[in-house]
């Protein structure tokens, strides 16, 4: 066994990995002096804390191991395994151990590289060598919101349907750009940024139709029920090829065009009740706003909010990137399931929302931050999207959204209060809202709505060409 000072192993170490081998058989056994610790991490922090001293390292400090790492996941084994992974760190090069650029800036111990980007790699020498790119600007930096500005529509000329004497919040770094407050019907065959879809997920159960996006009493009401006798076409613009029948109709609101990118997210949403008076009955439905392109026929993007049925506090975040991949997978995607602190999504509206970086994601939740995602696998959106809002169901086999389906009562309506998109100010492309001027072919291919967007579908995919819907 060779060590980080590149001298064989002595008595010493010899004894510890032994007894770090004889120790580890008792795993699930706990010690009276740290009784809410599993022997197994003890264990590893002693020998950690052993193998400090026989290499001359600070680590023989028991409780500063404990707290350095805050013994969270694989942080619990965070200076152990740094340190095995010092041993042979050494004989590589440092161009070969990998990059944080490809694996992002996390927190923790992250398995199957050579080297690491955690705050800790410095400690045991075994730090890529671009870790100066986890600086402390591309650190995870809990995000607040300021103190509401003297930002109003009329004077900052923001897109949408903003209240011209409304106060809206600002956020260092980001412009407000898009403001919908939801106070007026639109029109969704002639609004210049938002339309309808005419989708239907192939796990789903609804088929999405414009009859079922409303607006009423300052808000967007999204409703799932079944068909009454909307008709509906077996080819999708928005799917591009043919959709199977589906017993359900529901809506989906989204911008016409992949032309949101790097920037801040917000929609103040109240999720569905699974039966009309009780927010604490559990059913199944994905009540969402999101960023999305292309999936299967391109470029795979998407970051996502699903409040879901699961409990009356469910919410899970997703980021996914892949490349000519039809099919879902855990390889392309990172999903987390979060709760709501304080109080019922489906009983009054809570405020979601995400900012979408170059190096970043970063979830939040009535302005409190949930998650980050530093990049690795996935690695981070780089393609402008769409934003996206809809209600969905997945099925009898509820293999997401809620297991208790048969407690599912019809109608199910989502309301949204207001969305907001705040520009990153260092975004130079994207968005241009109300015109096509940022869009390059790569962003319009295959980048249909419904029958009536007036938007051609370029492309082909698998050889063949979009299926031809016409506009009713």
């Amino acid at each position: 066994m060779q060590l980080a000072s590149g001298h064989a192993c002595n008595r010493a170490c010899a004894v510890a990995a032994a007894i770090l081998d004889v120790s580890l058989l008792l795993c699930h056994k706990r010690l009276s002096h740290y009784s809410d610790m599993p022997m197994c991490t003890m264990t590893k922090l002693l020998f950690a804390g052993l193998m400090g001293r026989v290499l001359g390292n600070d680590l023989g400090n028991l409780d500063e191991l404990l707290t350095a790492d805050e013994c969270v996941g694989d942080s619990c084994d965070l200076s152990l395994r740094q340190l095995r992974g010092n041993k042979t760190a050494q004989a590589k090069t440092q161009a070969e151990w990998g990059s944080c650029m490809s694996a992002g800036c996390p927190r923790d111990y992250k398995p199957g590289m050579h080297c690491q980007c955690n705050s800790r790699c410095h400690d045991y020498g075994n730090c890529c060598r671009d870790v100066a790119s986890c600086s402390a600007d591309s650190k995870p930096q809990p995000t607040a919101p300021t103190a509401p500005t003297t930002v109003t529509a009329k004077s900052h000329g923001i897109a949408g349907h903003p209240d011209p004497s409304k106060t809206y919040p600002s956020y260092p770094g980001f412009t407000l750009a898009v403001v919908e407050e939801f106070n007026a019907p639109i029109d969704l065959d002639t609004d210049p940024i938002w339309t309808w879809s005419d989708g239907g997920l192939y796990e789903g159960d609804v088929r999405f139709v414009k009859q079922q996006i409303s607006f009423s009493g300052g808000k967007m009401k999204i409703t799932a029920k079944p068909n009454p006798g909307i008709p509906t076409q077996s080819c999708s613009r928005a799917e591009v090829f043919k959709v199977d029948n589906k017993p359900l109709v529901s809506g989906e609101f989204r911008s016409r065009r992949n032309m949101f990118r790097y920037g801040r997210y917000e929609v103040r949403m109240k999720a569905p009740e699974v039966q009309p008076g009780n927010p604490d009955i559990n059913g199944n439905f994905v009540a969402t706003m999101f960023v999305f392109r292309d999936a299967k026929f391109r470029h795979w993007r998407e970051i996502d909010i699903e409040v879901t049925g699961d409990s009356p506090t469910s919410v899970t975040t997703n980021v996914l990137r892949a490349d000519n991949t039809e099919w879902w997978s855990p390889r392309i995607a990172a999903s987390r399931e979060s709760t709501l602190k304080e109080g019922n999504a489906r009983a009054e509206f809570h405020t979601y929302g995400f900012e979408w970086l170059p190096n970043k994601v970063t979830w939040f939740i009535d302005g409190k931050v949930v998650r980050e995602h530093h990049g690795g696998q996935p690695p981070i959106p780089d393609k402008s999207a769409k934003v996206m809002m809809n209600l969905w169901i997945f099925g009898p086999p509820a293999n997401f959204g809620g297991k208790q389906i048969h407690n599912n009562r019809y109608p199910m309506t989502s309301e949204y209060d207001w969305f907001r998109f705040y520009k990153w100010d260092g975004e130079t492309t994207y968005p241009c809202p109300g015109s096509t001027s940022c869009l390059t072919d790569d962003d319009k291919y295959m980048d249909g709505n419904n029958p009536c967007d007036g938007q051609p579908n370029y492309g082909s995919w698998k050889g063949k060409q979009p299926c031809a819907a016409s506009c009713r």
